[in-house]
This record gives C-alpha cells, structure tokens and sequence, in this order.
C-alpha cells in the first residue's frame, strides 16, 4: 500500500489519479511539513476518493511543544476531523522521549478517525520503549526510518520492531523511499505500507509518473 506526502492540492489530486491509496496532506514541504489549510482539504476531496490523514504540525522545528501550541493542535483537529479521514501528528519532550499525556489528549480528540505517529518517532533515543509509549498512546500507526537517514539504512530495525509489535500497530516504512528502491525494500521487509514524496524535481509538486512507478513496483512483490 503507498501513501503519498502532498503539499498542495494539485499534487493531492495527481497522487489519487496516479494509483496512492492514501494522501497524506501537508504544507511547506521546505519545512517538512506543516499542517495544511483547511480550504486545501475541502478543494481536494471535492475530486479524489481515496482516503486523507492531516499533518499536525503547528511549526517547523524540534517537537516539544508549548501549551498554546498544544491547544492549537487541539484546534486543528477539531477543525479538520469533520472532513479528513485521520490525523498524522508526534509530541516529543525536551529529552526527545513520547510525551505520553499529551499524545493521548490528541488521539482521543481525534477519535474514532485513526492517528499516525509520524518520524518524530525516528527522533526517541530507544525504539522499542517508544513503540510501547505509543502503542499505548492509542496510535493504530508509526511512520519510520527505523531512526536512521532514510528507509533503506533503518529496514533491518523496522522489520525487528514489527515482528515484535506487528500486531498491535501499523508501520510505514518511509524516508527516501522511491521506484528505485521500494521493491527491493518490500521483498526485505514485508512491510505493509510505504510512504513517499515522490518529489523528483525541484520544488514541491509530485512526479505523477514516480508515483505511478511506485505503485507498479509494490505490485511486482505481491
């Protein structure tokens, strides 16, 4: 299954129509993705079908955040939760540990519509006590490098955090994943899902033909 990071409408649209089973809606990608505008969200599901998670993310930066902005997150989903099929967001505390209590203000906020931990994850100094933080949490999924530089560098650590967790939450398996290399990475890790840009060019828009490239190369492993 591929989900695809978009960071404007058009590329929104052009992912659904290239094959993504999923959006995941940004903003500024030269930012690594901010939450995006509500008008973006209503622009984009008056023409694709397939479902859209909301990045939560009231700035750039580390992911500690202050109580204003927490409230703000608050706000966000309450905003977004009539009209998006889920929400991506991750709290870290100033020691990069899962802020548990304010995650699970979030997830429940944001409940029945599933929430993602996103590579804040690949931030925490152990993954397996983060996974149970955020297994706890109540997040149905983690989108991870493995907490290394990109997906094929962290596959060996997220294939053992599956087989060991596996059952009791989702991972998405992203971070420099593209055509080249995401066969290849699903026949080593059997992963379910994989997540990508598909940015293949200056700028922030996604390249329809690697997203249809993506998705031909998950096909040849099933």
């Amino acid at each position: 299954m591929l989900e695809i990071a978009c960071f404007n409408t058009s590329s929104a649209v052009k992912a659904a129509d290239s094959g993504a089973d999923r959006i995941e809606l940004c903003a500024d990608y030269a930012w690594g993705g901010i939450t995006p505008s509500l008008n973006s969200l209503h622009v984009i599901r008056k023409d694709i079908k397939i479902p859209i998670n909301v990045m939560i993310r009231p700035r750039a930066g580390n992911f500690a955040y202050s109580t204003s902005e927490l409230e703000q997150m608050k706000s966000d989903i309450q905003l977004f939760k009539p009209v998006a099929n889920g929400f991506v967001f991750g709290i870290l505390n100033e020691k990069n540990l899962v802020d548990e209590e304010k995650n699970r203000e979030l997830v429940e906020l944001a409940a029945p519509l599933p929430c993602t931990f996103h590579r804040a994850f690949d931030q925490v100094p152990d993954l397996l006590e983060a996974t149970e933080q955020v297994i706890r949490c109540g997040f149905t999924s983690i989108l991870t490098s493995g907490a290394a530089a990109d997906a094929v560098s962290g596959a060996k650590a997220v294939v053992e955090l599956h087989s060991k967790f596996g059952s009791k939450v989702t991972f998405i398996l992203g971070g420099g994943v593209r055509s080249i290399n995401i066969e290849s990475l699903k026949r080593e890790t059997s992963i379910e899902w994989y997540h990508s840009a598909a940015i293949t060019k200056p700028g922030e828009d996604i390249d329809r033909e690697e997203v249809q490239r993506l998705q031909t190369a998950l096909k040849q492993v099933e």
